[in-house]
């Protein structure tokens, strides 16, 4: 009920417009062009115009001032005015004369007045004009269609008149709103992409026809003339854009026309072609460019969704509908532009019309194509269902087998597992072999050096036990010698020269020297073994399996003084160490680190040197940040690219057979990731090898 009441007043807003359009004219037209919008008015008034017929001329995309003179039939009284139905036109101005002056009404699109008492894009002028005065100048010009329905009447009328421009304006914008809306709505519930097209299409669709009859100047940047220029090209190249995307997903072009996706967006570069003239300023070419396009992409559009529909795709009918009446309404514009149909409400607003019918048309199409998907959907489920239960049947009789393969499987995997679990106990009681093997070797040399270092103090000990026996036998017989005289009866001169006698007999002067000389030398000995001991007590730590911070400088010193033995007097010792925190670790594990790489380096200088004089061995601690940095370096034998990639690898060695077990460097590696620490090898053959190993100060082992 509602709906017919509104459309009952449409229709009678209509009708009663286009009574008032379609009255006889009370004026006469006639036009002058101005090309360089040089003319002044009172070098018009002398000229000659073109006469016309109608109450409207139409220009077209044209650059040039146009000057219309407008014969009045009769008085105009002050209650009447001039409306020019176009809602683009960049400037209207209005001559009407007063005696020998001119008075000048202003109208720019680009400027409009708010507080007028016209408030709308349409230029309107006042025309109180008396009978003898009947002749008023109009001078006009346009960046867009310079089309000029004009329309004479009382103000009142011409109020209604723009109201009910308003009320057709605002319908078409709350449909456009509506389908925006809902649509919107729709795409964020089903993340279609078609609705996501759809509704940037209609926006640009309302953007455009609101930027064709002026509203966008009224209303969204009154006072932007860069926009107020650019909005019509720029709105119409819009929409062209986006309804290319919306019609290529729409009818899934890119599978059912694939060859039409290249015009498409090929007709998308010449849009947007367009819009780069329109900004560089050529509005006119930009327009004649865009429309012609335009044109391209409508017939495109028509042909693709007949090729489509032909090919079985039922919602191609949808957009063909859709298109025809938007195409309909444009085609009734343009008959109406070029004169062939007659200006009214109707074909004014036939753009807006078949726009609007599009829109809904579209949304239409797009809740079909949902059922559609739907439907289709169900269909598949049914398929999907008979196809489970099919394959329900062939599991159930592939179980019966597959469980007996299972059995069989399972059964050959529990003997390779076992056979597997055998090998994996041999291997690791192999390495366990190997490794107990590295450490006896290293026990081994332990031993030889520690056997060797201690022998030598030793000495010093036991070669002077049997003299300093004899001197302690003589120093006891004197002492009794001196008490057998001490005792005597004998005067004290003679005992005297008894005992001073026995002394040159015995040589005690001697003999304290002596004694003290043997004992120097047992101190020696006893302290050079007990430093000895300290080393090797420091070197094999005890307590190697748990974390203790430990001075790495004397790990370094114990491993030298164990290594003595085996470092030829050809070699340099060069010792520069710094002075070093206590560095959280495995004392005992690390001293075997240090072992073993010195022992290498060792073995290097004296493959090179075999024993001559020229090899140096260099030691180097430095802290860096919250790091120990500990540098051994030789300038032995080196090692190839080849060999340094694999000193690290179990097994590994360049020595000779059962000189080497190839586990030492292995051991090393693990020892410093154990305690995240780094290892860097530098050498170069014939120059020598450096190990850098970098370790934390403290260990956060989790």
């Amino acid at each position: 009920m509602k709906a017919s009441l509104l459309l009952a007043i449409i229709l009678s807003s209509l009708q009663t417009v286009g009574q008032s359009l379609s009255n006889e004219p009370t004026f006469k037209l006639s036009y002058l062009v101005d090309p360089d919008g040089q003319f002044t008015i009172d070098q018009v008034a002398g000229r000659e115009f073109e006469p016309v017929s109608g109450a409207r001329l139409n220009f077209g995309l044209s650059s040039a001032v146009y000057w219309i003179k407008m014969e009045l039939y009769k008085s105009a009284s002050p209650s009447e005015a001039l409306k020019i139905f176009n809602g683009t036109l960049s400037e209207a101005n209005l001559y009407i004369k007063r005696g020998s002056e001119y008075e000048l009404q202003r109208f720019n699109n680009e400027e409009i007045d708010a507080t007028s008492s016209y408030t709308t894009q349409f230029p309107i002028f006042d025309l109180p004009v008396s009978a003898k005065d009947s002749v008023v100048y109009l001078q006009v010009r346009s960046h867009n269609v310079l089309d000029l329905p004009f329309y004479l009447n009382d103000k009142n009328r011409i109020m209604k008149s723009i109201g009910f421009d308003f009320l057709y304006f605002g319908i078409y914008a709350g449909i456009i709103l509506v389908m925006f809306l809902y649509n919107s709505f729709l795409y964020f519930s089903v993340k279609d992409k078609n609705y996501l097209y759809y509704v940037i299409y209609i926006l640009m669709v309302g953007l455009a026809q609101a930027c064709l009859k002026g509203y966008s100047t009224l209303f969204l940047w009154p006072n932007n003339e860069w926009l107020i220029r650019q909005s019509v090209n720029l709105s119409i190249a819009m929409s062209g854009i986006f309804a290319i995307p919306f019609v290529v997903n729409f009818l899934n072009i890119r599978r059912n026309a694939p060859k039409f996706l290249y015009v498409l967006f090929s007709l998308v570069i010449v849009y947007v072609v367009g819009i780069f003239i329109s900004i560089s300023g050529n509005y006119i070419v930009a327009q004649q460019v865009l429309q012609i396009n335009a044109s391209l992409v409508s017939v495109t559009i028509l042909v693709c969704g007949g090729y489509v529909f032909s090919q079985g795709y039922r919602p191609a009918v949808f957009l063909i509908v859709s298109w025809f009446f938007f195409l309909s309404g444009v085609m009734i514009y343009i008959l109406k532009d070029v004169g062939i149909l007659s200006f009214n409400i109707f074909t004014n607003n036939s753009i807006l019309i078949g726009s609007g019918l599009e829109a809904a048309l579209l949304s239409f199409a797009l809740a079909d194509k949902i059922n559609t998907y739907k439907k289709e959907k169900e269909e598949s489920q049914t398929q999907a269902l008979l196809i489970s239960k099919e394959n329900e049947k062939l599991i159930r009789e592939q179980n019966i087998v597959l469980e007996q393969r299972v059995e069989e499987r399972t059964h050959a995997l529990k003997e390779t597992n076992e056979s597997l679990q055998m090998t994996l106990d041999h291997l690791k009681e192999t390495q366990a072999q190997l490794v107990e093997a590295e450490k006896m070797a290293s026990l081994g040399q332990l031993t030889a050096g520690v056997a060797h270092e201690i022998n030598n103090p030793i000495n010093f000990v036991t070669s002077n036990v049997a003299p300093l026996k004899r001197d302690i036998q003589i120093v006891w017989n004197a002492m009794d010698v001196i008490q057998q005289v001490a005792l005597s009866e004998l005067p004290i001169a003679e005992k005297i020269q008894r005992i001073n006698t026995f002394k040159e007999e015995e040589d005690i002067e001697y003999l304290k020297t002596e004694i003290d000389f043997l004992l120097k030398g047992m101190h020696e000995g006893a302290t050079r073994t007990a430093e000895i001991v300290k080393s090797l007590r420091i070197f094999s730590r005890v307590d190697e399996d748990s974390l203790k911070f430990a001075d790495i400088n004397e790990g370094l010193e114990s491993t030298l003084v164990i290594l003595n033995s085996v470092i030829r007097e050809g070699i340099q010792v060069n010792k520069q160490f710094g002075e070093l925190p206590l560095v959280e670790c495995y004392p005992g594990k690390l001293n075997q680190v240090f072992l073993n790489i010195i022992t290498n380096a060792i073995h290097a200088i004296n493959k090179k040197f075999n024993g001559g004089i020229g090899g140096i061995l260099e030691l180097r601690t430095t802290v860096d940040g919250d790091n120990v940095l500990i540098s051994i370096q030789d300038n032995g034998t080196g090692m190839s690219e080849d060999i340094k990639e694999k000193i690290f690898e179990p097994f590994f060695t360049t020595k000779e057979v059962g000189e080497g077990t190839g586990l030492g460097m292995s051991i090393v590696y693990n020892t410093i990731k154990k305690h995240r620490g780094e290892i860097k090898v530098e050498s170069r053959v014939d120059e020598g090898t450096r190990f850098t190993l970098v370790l934390p100060i403290t260990q956060q082992i989790v």
